[in-house]
């Protein structure tokens, strides 16, 4: 008989209520502008649902997919691209479905937090890498998942475990919702004063006409190239160690920012050598520029923290005087579409520099761009320093996971790390 702490091996099989896949299969013309959301490998984060881009298909589709319904307390798990990353289904859905995800439904045994820890912890990932099939893609099946042998201590230990981790979640999820909210923020009043051109001071101010339409007076229209400078980027050669090794520049590729999905880029995955600079056409840039992803995904935007550079895949847009910072910013997010429509190319579509120059570029008076600027600089930086305590609340958690996982660490001192992390996040959100 097993005692009352011992942790024993199982098969998934043996400890879920359900274990399945998703849809798989074409979707293109299924997804509608409302109806039941619909989940995907982008949508699943570790621990969390990332629902920035999320699909809805009709009810009708959705009832004929049962199987792949999802329900609170599920743990979805990806198939493709990152494999094993999961989170838990919360109960904010009543109705949900996705594809081409492994779908677990944890029987009483089972607390579905910790089961979702295991996948993201450093065995997981290793464990489902090492279960994957397919030749043209390599996937996690569900045959895997239910074969995939798991250390279960008892359903209270898991509870505890579970539960400290997810106070790390709930502080960053609050950090990430006020961001959201700070970065709305700026971004309604961008489109307040500039799109529809209700500023302060609007109603005393006629319009006149003008290369792009009637604007109010006084507001001139130049294009890029008149307005602000813009840097372009190259690849060292991967062949000649010499320029990547023991790099300390840093550099940027599109999925870099794709992945990171923040205002603020801090440092990037990899670094260059000086040499590597020197060699190749990357061209460094200052600090606090603002980088546009220019071929394939275009419109990926993010502002770098320290000097950086980037390969040959981005437009950097460098702030002037008359072109402040997070003016510059939200210029370029709210013109996207506009870099889109103007994309070309076979292969991939892409707009290069010569063309982004001739854009038009709507100049305010500069005492309304610098009241702007005066706004939006203090919920930009909130948000950069949200952004950090993120950075650095997943940093520990992560560190704590495997130390849970494998009893190296008691619960005494994880509370004790837990109301660490309170005292130094939560109150200095509640101040701000």
């Amino acid at each position: 008989m097993l005692a009352a702490n011992e942790t024993r091996r199982v098969k998934l099989k043996d400890v879920c209520d359900r274990i399945t896949v998703g849809h798989v299969g074409p979707m293109a013309d299924q997804y509608t502008e409302e109806g039941i959301p619909f989940l995907r490998s982008q949508n699943i984060a570790p621990f969390r649902l990332n629902l920035d881009d999320i699909k809805f298909v009709p009810r009708d589709f959705h009832e004929k997919l049962r199987k792949s319904a999802l329900q609170p307390g599920d743990v979805a798990v990806v198939r493709t691209g990152y494999p094993g990353t999961a989170c838990v289904i919360p109960n904010t859905f009543t109705e949900l479905n996705c594809a081409d995800l492994v779908i677990i439904t944890p029987s009483q045994k089972l607390n579905p937090y910790y089961l979702a820890a295991i996948f993201n912890s450093a065995w997981g990932v290793a464990s489902v890498a090492g279960n994957l099939v397919g030749v043209a893609q390599q996937h996690f099946n569900i045959g895997a998942a239910k074969e995939m042998e798991v250390s279960l201590p008892p359903r209270p230990m898991q509870d505890r475990i579970a539960g400290i981790l997810s106070a790390y979640d709930e502080l960053m999820e609050n950090s990430q919702t006020r961001i959201r909210i700070l970065e709305e923020m700026a971004r309604t009043l961008y489109r307040e004063w500039f799109v529809h051109f209700r500023f302060p001071g609007h109603e005393k101010r006629p319009r006149v006409a003008s290369a792009v339409g009637e604007i109010p007076e006084g507001w001139k229209v130049k294009t890029v190239a008149e307005s602000f400078e813009i840097s372009g980027g190259g690849t060292p050669s991967r062949k000649d160690a010499d320029f990547w090794e023991d790099g300390t520049v840093q550099w940027f590729a599109p999925s870099d920012l794709t992945a990171a999905e923040t205002m603020f880029m801090d440092d990037s995955p990899e670094h260059i050598t000086e040499l590597g600079l020197a060699k190749s056409s990357a061209r460094l840039f200052t600090a606090f520029s603002v980088m546009m992803t220019s071929r394939a995904t275009i419109g990926a935007i993010a502002i770098n923290t320290h000097e950086a550079c980037t390969n040959q895949g981005f437009i950097t847009c460098l702030p002037n005087e008359r072109v402040p910072l997070y003016f510059l910013f939200h210029w370029l997010t709210e013109n996207v579409p506009t870099f889109q429509r103007m994309a070309s190319g076979a292969t991939f579509k892409e707009i290069s520099r010569g063309v982004f120059k001739t854009i038009d570029f709507l100049h305010p008076g500069a005492s309304l761009v610098q009241r702007f600027e005066s706004l939006v600089e203090p919920m930009a930086k909130h948000a950069f320093v949200l952004q950090r305590q993120i950075q650095n609340l997943r940093r520990t958690r992560d560190l704590l996971l495997p130390r849970l996982l494998s009893a190296q660490v008691n619960f005494k001192e994880a509370r004790a790390l837990n109301e660490h992390a309170e005292r130094d996040y939560a109150p200095s959100q509640n101040r701000n």
